[in-house]
């Protein structure tokens, strides 16, 4: 049974996309634990990181160092922290988690923003990606 990610990667589910090419894809979390909590995701459905192959396990981390970047600059955050959790859904995902303190790394925090705000944020994190190439 294909995981949530898998169907937002086919189009079945939509989603705030960040950015995306040919083994990854990046999206804003449905539940934001800070403004700008993006995911990385690899399009391949993989469970565990530890089971992710190599080329496509540094491509992700690769991709969400720029990205990171670009949420850092939109949110002004002093960290993006970044953390792979993986109970919720079973499909390997990277969280960066913009952040002031480690207080901020807590997902009872998470919240849904309405459809207005998560397309600001989207397009604020994507023009600052832009901005950086």
């Amino acid at each position: 049974m294909a995981s949530v990610f898998t169907k937002i990667i086919n189009g079945d589910l939509p989603c705030y996309k960040i950015f995306e090419d040919d083994l990854t894809l990046s999206f804003l979390a449905i539940d934001q634990v800070t403004e700008g909590h993006t995911l990385v995701i690899p399009k391949m459905e993989v469970n565990h990181w530890l089971d992710v192959p190599e080329e496509i396990y540094l491509k992700i981390h690769a991709n969400s160092q720029k990205i990171g970047k670009a949420v850092k600059l939109f949110t002004k955050a002093e960290r993006i922290l970044t953390v792979a959790v993986g109970f919720e859904v079973p499909h390997y995902h990277l969280h960066l988690i913009p952040a002031w303190s480690m207080g901020d790394l807590d997902f009872k925090k998470g919240k849904r923003l309405d459809p207005q705000e998560m397309e600001r944020i989207q397009k604020g994190i994507v023009a600052q990606l832009k901005a950086i190439g």
